[in-house]
């Protein structure tokens, strides 16, 4: 391992949770030169076990994407068994224990200094050493946690060992998890006089157009065994790093103890955190004792005005925002659930320009990196901290350790995450059993005054659902838990398809309430995509309705199958429940995620997609072909899932052959044409906003228009392709860091001769080579039942796309990678590794 030996510039830490910190607190990632096994092993703690046959890595890892051993075809493929604990809900992936280790040193400028380290996630159960005394355990896989080493380190060259246990047993969640240290660990060396970690508290108690109040609370933490007074000085800088508003305060605090300080300032001509002009500043914090620096914290921050109005909803910025919202899951797709800088920046812009502007993060606090790109990028945030209270939904989650440690979860959630413009409101749970109990009432008033005390200017929800099997307890049982709760959020209340399951009076749950409580707000915390319409018409509708959260805006690993068609004889008759098929229908084996979301597992737009385009009125008309069904079969659509349709008029194969053709407009009529001649026209029918064609398969050009009372609104065209001639490949960003941890998605795409995508093509195998200072940290499609590697240099090809993500190494330079297919033309890219 190479030592570490000096922290003199202060690049690192804390992006990723919102702090840097002066030169001469030694601030590090601590990511990279880890020891791994996966095993149950005794003794690994201890600073003489020897780890030298170890797998070396760096961080975030996640163990359970890795590939299995003893590969056999239909039993284990991939990270992928029949035998997972999990089953379908994990995605047929695996836990079990693994160790990390690391060994560093430390020179004499640590001595005197109080060292810390961070983990902002390790999934789950995690023990931590240090030389071999046991720091702690911390059990919950979502929320960051750090511990003090400075009693027992050592810091004159000789090594020192950390070594973390991370036990993912039995069953503990209800979707992919993934396994190991999965997002980023950072070391902290900080004077004995220093700002608590997450010590800053910054809010903005009042915004104008001329000039905005910014309050900074700040909490300073003095472990020496003498009194201090220290100069607080607070910088505020602008997007050009420029002070624009200064101070500094005087502060005794105590021995071995702590004391507070609040300032405010003013910032004239502020520039606004919006959602299309994310506007970013910086609080600096410099404490000076004796005319010298000892410590500084820089903290970005937005300055916004965020209303909850009882009559007219949110306002940002005095404007009335809605809420194109979609739930998600952590997972990153092809890396599991690794938690990169860059993956969750583009998972972010992914979902903005597929036209949200708000996610809820399910159900679970999310990585700080995402949050960070929340801020930078301008989508607003739900941030939920639990999927379950003290009654299980599987027998080894949470709510084992439910009872000790949500008040230190929680509180480690908002004090993480409360800086952050992008945060919007906090739910303190997700379809809780015991909501309607007294343990769920007396939890709900617990977890809400322990936010509000943490952070007063957010409100607090949580999201109720009346599904079985999560209750069957009349609504006056549930009125005492959301007496508790400042916002009102509920899953599934506006969904069509699932009225059947509700008495009248719950079908009106929402005006009922509204009538008895007229400031309290609503919102639907979960819809299925085929509810989007509904859900969309009571947010236009109600200013009380702030709108919902989809599930999903994309697919993630895990509850295999429940957006997913299938196809089954036309004579099969179909059990009674949700579409059909019962609520948690799930497909079995090789299917290995949920398939539910609007974008699919590497990022590329699905039907789902296309409706909401239109729902949302960002789009005045969408046009896509249904997948032929043969005959004597039908189509038996999933609970969370819609039709299995794509924007493609490629269907080799089907001359001549009815073809089914749906059309999304407002508009009241469209026309159907198919190479140049009128073929049909309909009305589409009132309250909906599809329009439903069968159309017999020639090739050529299809074309949908729109028209209201006789004027073109919109137009759609589809053509189609050519034979598959060549393979494409796109990067999204061709110059990447040489930090071993940035990354490249690039685009795989099996063009016809025009450069046109072949949508028909969907199980051509594509090899990579890979050559120069990158490596492939993982490749991949958007089919649900592909169980091949992510890791192996070759991938199939699904409706003619595929992925590859390559990881830059440390060294600069170039890096070059071929793709090939038998009878394609290859295709060559190069990065560049600066």
């Amino acid at each position: 391992m190479k030592s570490i030996q000096f922290f003199f510039i202060l690049l690192a830490l804390l992006l990723s949770v919102g702090i840097t910190r002066a030169q001469d607190s030694g601030e590090i990632s601590f990511d990279n030169n880890w020891r791994f096994r996966k095993d149950t092993l005794n003794g690994a703690q201890n600073p003489e076990f020897n780890d030298s046959g170890w797998r070396i890595l760096n961080l975030p890892h996640d163990w359970s994407i890795e590939d299995l051993p003893n590969q056999k075809e239909g039993e284990v493929q991939g990270p992928f068994t029949k035998t997972s604990v999990g089953k379908a809900a994990t995605g047929f992936t695996e836990g079990g224990t693994g160790w990390y280790r690391k060994t560093f040193t430390l020179n004499n400028n640590y001595k005197g200094k109080k060292t810390y380290i961070l983990f902002d996630g390790v999934y789950m159960d995690a023990d931590v050493w240090i030389n071999g005394h046991h720091l702690g355990n911390h059990p919950y896989g979502y929320t960051s946690f750090y511990y003090d080493l400075t009693n027992y380190l050592t810091t004159n060259g000789k090594s020192n060992v950390i070594a973390v246990r991370v036990k993912n047993l039995g069953k503990n969640s209800r979707w992919y998890s993934g396994s190991g240290i999965y997002r980023h660990v950072w070391l902290l060396a900080v004077n004995p006089i220093h700002t608590k970690l997450w010590g800053n508290y910054i809010t903005t108690p009042e915004v104008l157009k001329d000039k905005a109040t910014v309050k900074v609370q700040t909490s300073i933490e003095n472990k020496s065994l003498k009194q201090k007074t220290v100069i607080v000085k607070l910088d505020l800088l602008n997007p050009s790093g420029q002070v624009v508003a200064s101070r500094k305060m005087p502060l005794t605090v105590p021995a071995d103890s702590s004391a507070d300080l609040t300032q405010k300032l003013i910032v004239i001509d502020p520039k606004l955190w919006g959602l299309d002009n994310p506007v970013l500043y910086k609080a600096r914090v410099t404490l000076t004792a004796d005319n010298k620096t000892i410590d500084q914290t820089i903290t970005p921050f937005g300055i916004r005005s965020l209303q909850f109005d009882g009559q007219k909803g949110i306002l940002l910025n005095g404007q009335v925002i809605k809420l194109k919202g979609g739930c998600i899951h952590h997972d990153l797709g092809p890396l599991g659930a690794a938690s990169f800088d860059r993956a969750e920046e583009r998972k972010i812009e992914l979902i903005k320009n597929a036209g949200y502007n708000s996610i809820r993060l399910s159900h679970n606090p999310a990585s700080s990196a995402l949050l960070n790109a929340c801020d930078r990028l301008g989508i607003l945030i739900l941030d939920e901290a639990f999927d379950m209270w003290e009654l299980p939904k599987n027998a080894q989650d949470y709510h084992l350790y439910f009872k000790d440690w949500s008040q230190k979860d929680l509180a480690s959630m908002v004090l993480r995450d409360r800086n952050h413009p992008s945060v919007m409101m906090w739910s303190i749970g997700n379809e809780i059993y015991e909501a309607p109990d007294s343990s769920g009432i007396q939890n709900a008033k617990r977890l809400s005054n322990e936010v509000r005390r943490l952070d007063p200017t957010r409100p607090v929800t949580d999201a109720i659902v009346f599904l079985p099997p999560y209750t069957k307890k009349p609504w006056k049982d549930y009125e005492a838990h959301v007496a508790n709760l400042d916002i009102d959020g509920y899953n599934y209340f506006l969904d069509p398809s699932i009225y059947f399951q509700r008495d009248s009076a719950t079908l009106h749950r929402f005006e009922t309430e509204r009538a008895k409580h007229p400031n309290k707000l609503y919102m639907s915390t979960e819809y299925l995509p085929n509810a989007a319409l509904e859900n969309w018409n009571a947010t236009e509708k109600y200013p009380w309705f702030l709108g919902g959260f989809c599930w999903t805006a994309m697919d993630y690993i895990g509850e295999a199958g429940i957006g997913k068609s299938i196809l089954v004889p036309e004579s099969q008759k179909l059990s009674k429940g949700l579409m059909g098929m019962g609520l948690f229908y799930r497909n079995n084996w090789p299917i290995f995620n949920a398939y539910c979301g609007d974008l699919d597992l590497i990022g590329d737009r699905k039907a789902e997609s296309y409706y909401k385009n239109v729902v949302w009125r960002n789009s005045p008309i969408e046009l896509l072909v249904h997948r032929p069904i043969p005959e004597g079969q039908k189509e038996v659509i999933a609970t969370w899932g819609m039709s299995d349709e794509i924007k493609s008029w490629t269907w080799p194969g089907q001359e001549g052959k009815k073809m089914q053709v749906d059309v999304y407009t407002r508009s009241k009529t469209v026309k159907l044409e198919l190479n140049g001649k009128v073929i049909a026209e309909q009305t589409v029918p009132e309250g909906s906003i599809t329009a439903t064609f069968q159309v017999e398969y020639e090739p050529g050009t299809l074309a949908a228009k729109s028209y209201d009372n006789g004027k073109e609104t919109g137009s759609s065209v589809l053509s189609t392709t050519g034979k598959p001639t060549a393979i494409r490949l796109i990067a999204d960003r061709k110059i990447i860091k040489s930090n071993q941890n940035d990354l490249s998605f690039i685009s795989v795409q099996i063009v016809d001769s025009k450069g046109n995508v072949v949508p028909s093509v969907d199980d051509t195998e594509i090899n990579f080579k890979l050559s120069g200072n990158a490596t492939i940290a993982a490749v991949g499609n958007g089919n649900p039942s592909d169980m091949s590697s992510f890791q192996q240099p070759h991938k199939k090809a699904y409706q003619g796309r595929a992925q590859v993500i390559l990881k830059s190494s440390s060294k600069r330079g170039l890096a070059t990678l071929t793709a090939s297919a038998p009878g394609l033309k290859e295709n060559t890219i190069q990065m560049q590794i600066n």
